[in-house]
């Protein structure tokens, strides 16, 4: 027998005791079942999807390292949104949503060919995760308020950056 024939015979055989156990009143199935839902449901239908890609890729022969692009999406985006039911905080993690898919592009560099290409995107949008995450989260938690001011002082300050970095000296 396959693992996954006795881990569904498991959950199988677990869900019919707790609806035996409901009918005799010993439990209440339903108030159990709807809180675990109503707390853990990114768990179940996130992460634990997220993981099983990256157990796919890694328990297996490592030939697909594309698997891991949906897996590190789901998985940062299920922990993002688990943490906030369980503690609150959406106005402060919310650019973890665009840092997700940096995440999952980064596993396919690392894992993958290490196509120089994929860099690209995962600058721009692990970037833009911080820019956001900095500009307005931190401000948020630290009470700060940064007004009309911090994205263009951020967008300057990385313009200036970039022109600088492209001078290694003078020619002469």
């Amino acid at each position: 027998m396959k693992n996954s024939g006795k881990v569904l015979g498991g959950i199988l055989i677990c869900l019919g005791i707790l609806f035996l156990l409901n009918n005799f009143k010993l439990i209440n199935f339903w108030g159990i079942f709807g809180f675990v839902v109503s707390r853990l449901w990114a768990t179940l239908f996130i992460i634990v999807p997220g993981l099983m890609f990256h157990w796919k890729f890694f328990s297996g022969s490592r030939r697909n390292p594309g698997i891991l692009v949906p897996g590190g999406i789901l998985l940062i985006i299920g922990m993002t949104l688990q943490f906030n039911m369980l503690f609150g905080g959406w106005g402060v993690t919310w650019p973890l949503f665009i840092f997700s898919v940096a995440f999952g592009l980064f596993e396919l560099y690392c894992f993958g060919n290490r196509e120089k290409g994929l860099l690209i995107p995962i600058g721009i949008l692990g970037g833009l995760s911080a820019i956001f995450f900095f500009s307005f989260s931190l401000s948020k938690m630290l009470n700060f308020n940064t007004g009309p001011y911090a994205i263009p002082i951020v967008l300057i300050v990385i313009g200036l950056i970039v022109l600088s970095g492209g001078k290694k000296g003078k020619s002469y």
